[in-house]
């Protein structure tokens, strides 16, 4: 069984100053990465004390089109793609072609900071979506990963801990389920329904994913027919509920696979469903 180790999410919209200002008001505060190898994207990071991360990320200017997430941009769209930490980028890759799954790459991609240092990765893209928008991309570091990452000031030493689950948007639960088994060697998923979420759901033991398909004609179909199956969520950990849930004015609080979850208010997020999630 292959588990899945989280390196971070991506959250998109149409300017990054907006989003980095959305995030700053419920006390998450991103710090700005600098320009990506294409010279058409940027970003800003929230980094957790696990070494997980929220890429916060939209165009350097109006009107230009990103390689990567363009809808998703476009239409403030929020949460993109995900991407998950392996050792050895070429083994893993492949190791998931030879199960019959396309896979592009390993390629080399490349970031620099605001204070001149470069940063270098490889990426591969398992399947046909864009990266990371249903299985996750693969990303390996060439140059020591402290210099993508660090922890946010925001965040680090407090209770929030890192990204937790990636929530996808998925139209078929059964299907999406068995991509995952198949790929991974994992058990098969638990359900539930939520219906304040819109969704039926599925989590696989131990591992950071949660499949949601739509109950009727909601907001998350609404998203699966405007962009496909992609992220439409994600949840932070936390080492302690009560603060959490106290200091952060987080709602809707339930329980979800035997775990507490609750939410920021998404009207302060641009619709963005960002939660917290504590065993």
């Amino acid at each position: 069984m292959s588990k899945l180790n989280i390196d971070h999410v991506t959250i998109a919209g149409n300017g990054l100053e907006i989003l980095r200002a959305r995030f700053g008001e419920i006390g998450l505060d991103a710090h700005y990465g600098g320009v990506h190898s294409n010279r058409i994207t940027h970003m800003a990071l929230l980094g957790f004390d696990d070494g997980s991360y929220i890429e916060l990320i939209s165009t350097i200017e109006s009107g230009l089109e990103s390689p990567w997430w363009h809808q998703h941009i476009v239409q403030d769209a929020g949460p993109c793609a995900w991407a998950v930490q392996v050792g050895d980028i070429g083994r893993e890759a492949e190791r998931i072609a030879s199960l019959g799954m396309a896979v592009r790459g390993p390629t080399y991609h490349q970031r620099e900071r605001p204070d001149g240092k470069l940063i270098e990765w490889d990426l591969a893209f398992p399947g046909a979506h864009e990266p990371g928008w249903k299985l996750p991309f693969l990303i390996a570091d060439r140059t020591p990963r402290a210099l993508r990452v660090q922890p946010s000031p925001s965040v680090s030493g407090r209770e929030l801990v890192g990204v937790s689950r990636v929530i996808l948007g998925v139209n078929d639960l059964s299907q999406s389920s068995s991509l995952f088994m198949h790929l991974y060697a994992w058990a098969a998923p638990e359900m539930e329904e939520d219906r304040t979420f819109g969704a039926r759901l599925a989590a696989f033991p131990d591992q950071p994913v949660i499949l949601a398909q739509p109950l009727g004609p909601n907001w998350l179909q609404k998203r699966l027919d405007m962009l496909g199956e992609s992220p439409c969520g994600y949840l932070i950990g936390s080492r302690d509920w009560n603060t959490s849930v106290e200091k952060r004015n987080l709602i809707n609080a339930q329980r979800w696979f035997q775990q507490d979850v609750a939410w920021f208010d998404p009207a302060h997020l641009g619709e963005i469903r960002l939660g917290v999630m504590c065993p």
